[in-house]
C-alpha cells in the first residue's frame, strides 16, 4: 500500500475514533441531566438515596444505577422499595438505553409520561403499588421489546389503550387495584406471547373479548372484582395452559362446560365465587389432577358435587351459598357423598359447604379428612342427626361452623380435644343436654355460640377458662342456675356476651366490672334478682346493655355514668325504683333508653336523650309519682314544695326587703334601657339594609366577618377545599379565636337560586336539634375585598369526611390502599339517616322535608356516627297538620339528585315527606351495594331498585354486595338472612308509589332489629317494637 494511503487511512480511523469519543461523551452527558431531573422531580427521599447523585462521581456509580460496559449508558433503574415520593420526570424518556424501570412500592404520584414511549430498548416496567393517576399512556406501545408490564395498585383512570396488543413480546401485563374502565380491547388477544394479564379490581364492563381464547401461553388470567357480564367465552376454558382462572365477583351468567377439567389439566387455582352462574359444577373436575384451590361460592349451581378424588393438592374448596343438594332425608347422606372423594386431599385446608341444601347426616368419613384442615362450615343446610365421633381426628381445626342446621344429640365432649379450636358455632340447632364442661380446655376459643338450643343445666363455671373469647352467645337455651362469677373475669371478650333468654336466678356477679372492653351484654328474659352491681360503671366501652324482663330492685347506680359510650339501655319490666338518673341527658351516643313498667319516679330530665319520645320508653312506671318530661310523654308537671324557703323568707328584715326591691327595680330599668337600645340597634340595621341570619345553636357565638373566614381559610385556598355543590364550595377553616376547625360553605351568589339556598338552609337549621343532624355553628352576611355581597354557613367540621368518600372514593381520602366501612357500620349510619328523618318529619313544630338526601350529604364524625346536612333545597309543609301530614304534598318546584330524586317528583313536582323515604331507600340500597342508582352495570332498563329487587327473586343476594363485605359474609361474620332484610327495607322505602312506602319510622325499627340480631343481643319478640327504633 502506499504511504499515501495508509496515511488517509490513519486520518480517517483518527476521526472516527474522535466523532466516537464525542458522541459517547455527549449521551453520558445525556443520561446525566435525565436523572438529575428525575431527582429533582421527587419530593421525599427519607432515606437519602439519591443523596449520591451528584458530580463528585460519574453516574453509573450512583445508587440504583447500572450502566452497559460498552457504551456507558444506563441500562437499569433500581429504585424500588425506598419510600420515594414527587412524581416521574418525562426526562425519563432521555434514557434510550433503558431496559429495566424498578419503580414499585413507593408513593410515586401524578401520570405515567407518555415520553416513556421513547424508550424502544425498555424490557421491563414495574410501577407496582404507587399512587400514579390519569390514563395508560398508549406510547408505551411504542416499547416494542417489553416483557413485562405492571402499575397494579395505583390510581389510575380510563380504558385500557387498544395499542399495547400490539406488544408480540409481551409476557406480563398487570393492571390490578385500579380505576380502570370500560371494556377489554379484542386487540389483546394479539399479544401472542403473554403469559400473566392480571386486571382484577377495577370497574371493567362487558364481555371477555372471545379472542383472549388465542393465548396459547396464557397461564394467568386474573379478573375478579369488576363488572364483566354475559357468558364465559368457551374459548377461555381451551386455554390448556391456563394454571389460574380467576373470575370471581363479576356479573358472569351461564353454565360451566361440562369437560372444564378435561380442557384445562394444568389448573391449580379456579375462582368464579360470587356471580350468576347456574347448572352443575362440572363432574370432569374429577380429572383436574393439579388443583389446588376452587372457589364456587354465591352463585346459583344446583345438583349434587362430583368427586374430587383425584385432587390430591387440593388446598382449599368452597361451595357456600348455592342451591347444591336435594335435602336429602335423615338416613340419607348421599347429598354428602363427595366429602368421601377429598379423604385424598392430604393438604386441604379449608371446606365450605354451608348455605345449601344438603340433607341428610354428617356422614363418618368427614373425620378422616386432612389433619390440616382449619376451617370447615356446614350450617344453613338441613343436615340432621349427631355431630359424627370422627370431626375429634381433625386435630388442626380452628373453625366449625353448623349454625341453623337440624343437629340434634348431645354436644360432643370431644370439642376439648381439638387444642387449636377458635371458633365454635352450633347456635339455631336441636342440640339438647349440657354444656359439656371440655369446652372449658379450649383456651384458644374466640368465639363460642350455642344459642337456640335445647338445653338443661347450668353454665359451667370451667368456661372461665376460655380465656381468649370474645365473643360468647348462649341465649335462649332453657338454661338455668346461676351466672357463674368466673365467666365475668374473661378480660378478652369484647364483642359481645349474651345470656339472654334462659332461666337464670341469683344476682348478676360483682366480677361483671372485670369485662371492661365488652361491648355488648344481654342478661334479658331471665330471672335474675337483685340489685344492678355498681362495678357495670367499669365496663366503660359498653355500647349496649340489656337487662330487661327480670326481678331486679333498687335503683340505677350513680357509677353507670362512667358509660359514656353507651348507644341503647333496656331495664323494663323489672322492680326498680328510685329517680331517672339526669346523667343518660349528657350521654351523646345514647339512643335507646327503656325505663317502662318498673317503679321510677320524680322528675324526668328534657335534655339529651330524653328530648326524643322515639329514644325513650317511661310507661308502665308510677305514673303519678313521675313528672316533667317533654310533653309528648304525657306526665304530668312537677311542683315542688319549699317550707324551707318559706320560712326563711319570712324571716327576711325589714332591711334586706328593702334592698332586694332596690336590686329589682335596678333590674326592670336595666331591661327596659337593653330593649329601647336594642330597638334602636335593629332601626339602624334596617336603614343600612343589611342582612342577619341568626346561628343555629341556642346562644350564638359572634357572626364572624368575611376578614376572619377569609385568613381562617388561607384566602380560600384550593389547599382547603374540600367540597363543591351546586350552589357553593366547601372550605376547611381554623379559626384564629379559639382554634376551632370548622367546615365553610361559601355561596356563590352569582347562581341562580344560590340566595334562596341560603336563606331555606339558614330557616331549616334554625331551630332543629338533633344528634344526627349537622350542626350549623354561625353564619355570615357580609361583603368581600370588592364590595360584592357575600353569604357563607359556618359548620361543626367532621374529619371523616361523606358516606359518599366511603363508599366510592377511598383511595383518594387515604392514600393508600382502599378502605371501606363493615357492615355493622353501615347498618348504624343507615339507622343514624333514619333518625335524623324521623325527626325532621315527626318531631319537628312544622314537619322539614329535606328534598336531597344523597351519601354526599351524609358526613361522618370520629366514632363513624352519621350526620345528614345541606339542607339547601329544604321545604317546610307549614300548611300541614303535624298530627295528619302523612300523604300530603307540598307544590313547591324541587330538582334534587338524580336518581335519588323520587319520579313524582320528575311528573308533578311535589314535595312530601313520602320523597325523603324513596331517596332514603336508593341511599339504603346503594349503601349495601357499591352500586350508585346511576351506575352503568346495572344494565340497560334497570334501576338500582329493581336491580336488587331481581337479585333477591332469584335469590342471589350475595351477587349484588358490595364486594368489601364479601369477606363478612364469606367468613360467617354476617348472614345472607341479614343482607336480605336489609335489603327489603330498602326496596319498601323506594317504592315508585309514593302511598306504598314504608314509613322512616318502620324502616328505622326493621334495621334496629338487624343490628341487634348481627350484634347477638336481639330484644325478645315484641319488646323492640316498645322501645322505639333507635333515635
Amino acid at each position: 500500500m502506499a504511504p499515501k494511503a495508509k496515511l488517509l487511512l490513519f486520518h480517517l480511523a483518527l476521526l472516527h475514533g474522535l466523532l466516537h469519543t464525542l458522541i459517547s461523551e455527549a449521551a453520558n452527558e445525556t443520561d446525566a441531566l435525565a436523572l438529575l431531573q428525575l431527582k429533582a422531580s421527587l419530593t421525599g427521599d427519607p432515606l437519602q438515596i439519591t443523596s449520591s447523585w451528584n458530580s463528585s462521581t460519574h453516574f453509573c456509580q450512583w445508587r440504583g444505577i447500572l450502566c452497559g460496559r460498552k457504551h456507558q449508558r444506563v441500562t437499569v433503574l433500581n429504585l424500588q422499595s425506598l419510600q420515594l415520593s414527587g412524581t416521574l420526570s418525562p426526562y425519563i424518556g432521555n434514557l434510550t438505553f433503558l431496559r429495566r424501570l424498578y419503580l414499585f412500592n413507593n408513593t410515586l404520584a401524578g401520570t405515567i409520561p407518555s415520553e416513556i414511549g421513547r424508550l424502544r430498548r425498555l424490557e421491563e416496567l414495574y410501577l407496582t403499588n404507587n399512587s400514579f393517576s390519569g390514563e395508560i399512556p398508549p406510547s408505551i406501545s411504542r416499547c416494542s421489546n417489553l416483557v413485562a408490564f405492571d402499575a397494579g395498585y395505583n390510581r389510575l383512570e380510563g380504558n385500557l389503550p387498544p395499542e399495547i396488543g400490539s406488544l408480540s413480546n409481551l409476557r406480563i401485563f398487570s393492571v390490578r387495584r385500579n380505576s380502570l374502565a370500560g371494556a377489554i380491547p379484542p386487540s389483546y388477544g394479539n399479544l401472542s406471547s403473554l403469559r400473566e394479564f392480571r386486571a382484577g379490581s377495577n370497574d371493567f364492563s362487558g364481555r371477555i373479548p372471545d379472542e383472549l381464547g388465542q393465548l396459547k401461553s396464557l397461564e394467568t388470567l386474573h379478573l375478579t372484582i369488576n363488572s364483566l357480564s354475559g357468558e364465559i367465552p368457551d374459548s377461555i376454558f381451551n386455554l390448556s395452559s391456563l394454571t389460574l382462572l380467576a373470575l370471581g365477583a363479576n356479573l358472569f351468567s351461564g353454565s360451566l362446560p361440562w369437560n372444564l377439567g378435561i380442557s384445562l389439566p394444568n389448573l391449580q387455582s379456579f375462582d368464579v365465587a360470587s356471580n350468576r352462574l347456574t347448572g352443575s359444577i362440572p363432574g370432569s373436575f374429577s380429572n383436574a389432577s393439579n388443583l389446588e384451590l376452587v372457589q364456587l361460592q354465591t352463585n346459583g349451581f344446583t345438583g349434587e358435587v362430583p368427586s374430587f378424588g383425584n385432587s390430591p393438592f387440593l388446598f382449599r374448596l368452597s361451595m357456600a351459598g348455592n342451591s347444591l343438594g336435594n335435602g336429602g332425608n335423615s338416613s340419607d347422606d348421599g347429598d354428602l357423598r363427595f366429602l368421601s372423594s377429598l379423604v385424598n386431599a392430604t393438604s386441604l385446608d379449608a371446606l365450605r359447604f354451608d348455605q345449601n341444601n344438603f340433607g341428610g347426616r354428617l356422614p363418618g368419613v368427614i373425620g378422616n379428612l386432612s389433619v390440616m384442615l382449619r376451617i370447615l362450615h356446614v350450617g344453613y343446610n338441613q343436615i340432621s342427626g349427631e355431630v359424627p365421633d370422627g370431626i375429634q381426628n381433625l386435630v388442626g381445626l380452628q373453625r366449625f361452623g353448623a349454625s341453623d342446621s337440624n343437629f340434634s344429640g348431645k354436644i360432643p365432649s370431644f370439642w376439648g380435644k381439638l387444642p387449636n379450636l377458635e371458633w365454635l358455632l352450633l347456635g339455631f340447632n336441636r342440640f339438647s343436654g349440657q354444656i359439656p364442661v371440655s369446652i372449658g380446655n379450649l383456651t384458644r376459643l374466640i368465639v363460642l355460640d350455642l344459642s337456640r338450643n335445647y338445653l338443661e343445666g347450668e353454665i359451667p363455671a370451667v368456661l372461665s377458662n376460655c380465656q381468649s373469647l370474645t365473643t360468647l352467645d348462649l341465649s335462649n337455651s332453657n338454661l338455668t342456675g346461676r351466672i357463674p362469677p368466673g365467666l365475668m373475669t374473661i378480660s378478652s371478650l369484647s364483642d359481645f356476651l349474651d345470656l339472654g333468654g334462659n332461666r337464670l336466678i341469683g344476682e348478676i356477679p360483682g366480677e361483671v366490672g372485670n369485662l371492661r372492653n365488652l361491648g355488648s351484654l344481654g342478661l334479658y328474659s331471665n330471672m335474675l334478682s337483685g340489685e344492678i352491681p355498681s362495678s357495670l360503671g367499669s365496663c366503660v366501652r359498653m355500647e349496649l346493655l340489656y337487662l330487661q324482663d327480670n326481678l331486679l330492685k333498687g335503683s340505677i347506680p350513680s357509677s353507670l355514668n362512667e358509660l359514656k359510650g353507651l348507644r341503647e339501655f333496656n331495664v323494663s319490666r323489672n322492680n326498680l325504683s328510685g329517680e331517672v338518673p339526669v346523667f343518660f341527658q349528657s350521654f351523646s351516643s345514647l339512643q335507646l333508653l327503656n325505663l317502662s313498667y318498673n317503679s321510677f319516679q320524680g322528675e324526668v330530665p328534657t335534655e339529651g336523650v330524653f328530648r326524643n319520645a322515639s329514644a325513650i320508653s317511661v310507661t308502665g312506671n308510677n305514673n303519678d309519682k313521675l313528672c316533667g318530661g317533654i310533653p309528648e310523654l304525657f306526665l304530668p308537671r312537677c311542683s315542688f314544695e319549699q317550707p324551707s324557703f318559706s320560712r326563711q323568707s319570712k324571716a327576711l328584715s325589714h332591711k334586706l326587703k328593702i334592698v332586694i326591691s332596690t336590686i329589682c327595680s335596678l333590674l326592670v330599668l336595666t331591661f327596659m334601657g337593653s330593649c329601647l337600645l336594642i330597638f334602636w340597634i335593629k332601626r339602624r340595621v334596617r336603614k343600612r339594609r343589611k342582612e342577619h341570619v341568626d346561628s343555629s345553636t341556642s346562644d350564638p357565638p359572634l357572626q364572624p366577618s368575611y376578614q376572619r373566614l377569609h385568613k381562617a381559610t388561607n384566602g380560600f385556598s384550593s389547599a382547603n377545599l374540600i367540597g363543591i355543590g351546586s350552589f357553593g364550595s366547601v372550605y376547611k377553616g381554623v379559626m384564629d379565636e379559639n382554634g376551632a376547625t370548622v367546615a365553610i360553605k361559601v355561596f356563590k351568589l352569582e347562581r341562580r337560586g344560590a340566595s334562596k339556598s341560603f336563606i331555606a338552609e339558614c330557616e331549616a337549621l334554625r331551630n332543629i336539634r338533633h344528634r344526627n343532624l349537622v350542626k350549623i355553628v354561625t353564619a355570615c352576611s357580609s361583603v368581600d375585598y370588592h364590595g360584592n355581597d357575600f353569604k357563607a354557613l359556618i359548620y361543626e367540621f367532621f374529619a371523616n369526611g361523606s358516606l359518599e368518600e366511603w363508599l366510592h372514593h377511598p383511595v383518594q381520602r387515604t392514600g393508600h390502599l382502599p378502605r371501606s366501612l363493615d357492615f355493622l357500620q353501615r347498618l348504624n349510619v343507615a339507622i343514624d339517616v333514619a333518625s335524623a328523618l324521623d325527626y325532621l318529619q315527626h318531631q319537628c313544630q312544622t314537619p322539614i322535608v329535606h328534598c336531597d338526601l344523597k351519601p354526599s350529604n351524609v358526613l361522618l364524625d370520629d366514632d363513624m356516627t352519621g350526620h345528614v346536612g345541606d339542607f339547601g333545597l329544604a321545604r317546610f309543609l307549614s300548611s300541614l297538620d303535624k298530627r295528619s301530614f302523612e300523604g300530603r304534598t307540598s307544590s313547591v318546584g324541587v330538582r334534587g339528585t338524580v336518581g335519588y330524586a323520587p319520579p313524582e317528583y320528575g311528573m308533578g313536582n311535589l314535595v312530601s315527606i313520602q320523597g325523603d323515604v324513596y331517596s332514603y331507600g336508593i341511599l339504603l340500597l346503594e349503601m349495601f351495594t357499591g352500586r350508585r342508582p346511576t351506575d352503568e352495570s346495572l344494565g340497560a332498563g334497570l334501576n338500582l331498585h329493581n336491580f336488587v329487587q331481581f337479585a333477591l327473586l332469584e335469590k342471589s343476594a350475595a351477587k349484588v354486595v358490595d364486594q368489601a363485605l364479601f369477606d363478612e359474609l364469606l367468613l360467617g361474620v354476617t348472614s345472607h338472612e341479614l343482607l336480605i332484610s336489609i335489603f327489603e327495607v330498602g326496596l319498601a322505602c323506594s317504592s315508585d308509589i309514593p302511598q306504598e312506602r314504608l314509613g322512616i319510622r318502620e324502616a328505622a325499627l326493621k334495621l334496629v332489629s338487624v343490628r341487634n340480631k348481627l350484634v347477638g343481643s336481639a330484644l325478645p319478640e315484641g319488646e323492640s317494637a316498645k322501645a322505639g327504633p333507635c333515635m
